[in-house]
């Protein structure tokens, strides 16, 4: 199959938020780049890839449509690949995230750990586990 556009332009997460501001700054906390501030809606960077925030107002034509509450457990979650997850863990801690899956080793291969953002959505970082 022929590439239409490069892989990391792909299936880049889109992320619903109620306070633009906050969730960039939490985001950028946490490590991702800024890339684009558009306003109501902002590019950032974890390496090549992309990830995005828009607030309700950055689609113009959707009106009368409310947020519903952040859900208790995240529905959905990206991960990021990292070579020290235990220091993003404590980075994470360090800024008060809400911790949903805590960090351990796991029977797929990987340390990993799950917190949610300021919307209720899941960020999971990860490492590979030494193979012995």
């Amino acid at each position: 199959m022929t590439l239409y556009v490069p892989a990391t332009e792909q299936l880049v997460t889109e992320i619903l938020v109620r306070d633009i501001r906050r969730s960039t700054a939490f985001y950028r906390a946490l490590g991702f780049a800024l890339l684009r501030d558009g306003g109501d809606f902002v590019e950032l960077g974890w390496e090549t890839h992309r990830l995005f925030l828009a607030e309700l107002s950055a689609f113009h034509e959707v009106t009368g449509v409310a947020q519903p509450e952040p859900p208790a457990f995240p529905l959905a979650n990206v991960r990021v690949m990292t070579p020290d997850v235990d220091a993003h863990f404590r980075r994470a801690q360090e800024l008060g995230a809400r911790v949903v899956v805590p960090i351990a080793d796991r029977y797929y291969g990987l340390r990993d750990f799950t917190i949610a953002d300021p919307d209720g959505f899941g960020v999971r970082f990860a490492s590979l586990l030494k193979q012995p």
